[in-house]
């Protein structure tokens, strides 16, 4: 029989950098997880991720050992990296900060697709889509 799991934390982490600090620290010592090692484990795992957020979700189980599974980067963090924009616009409908082909979208979807509610590729595109027009960021094609 499996191992009872006692809590499912979420974290939002730059990939190849996870240190004992907050919000690592406090998230995972009030389950008694061995912080160190959690941190020593992702930090292996995403290395060659570069300067990426990857969201992780933790299993934390009875007798306080863990597993844990890589999400895929935000929507949002992969579309700046493709405009090269510090962050989205605060007014998307009056204000770009950006173009993307619908190649790029394409291949965001084809990336995101994993951790959406879909695997038909165009309503994976469509999602991503909807999210590069809230930051405003414009599709050309």
């Amino acid at each position: 029989m499996g191992k009872k799991i006692v809590a499912i934390v979420k974290l939002a982490l730059k990939a190849g950098k996870a240190t004992p600090a907050p919000p690592i620290g406090p998230a995972l010592g009030q389950h008694g997880i061995n912080i160190g090692l959690f941190c020593k484990e992702y930090n292996a795992k995403t290395a060659d991720k570069g300067d990426l957020v990857v969201p992780v979700e933790i299993s934390v189980f009875e007798d306080r050992s863990f597993t844990f599974i890589l999400k895929t980067p935000p929507a949002s963090v992969l579309l700046k990296q493709i405009v090269k924009a510090k962050k989205g616009s605060s007014t998307p409908n009056k204000v770009n900060v950006g173009k993307i082909t619908r190649a790029e979208l394409e291949e965001v979807a084809k990336i995101k697709i994993v951790d959406l509610n879909t695997q038909d590729i165009i309503k994976a595109m469509k999602i991503i889509e909807g999210t590069a027009k809230n930051m405003g960021i414009s599709i050309e094609g």
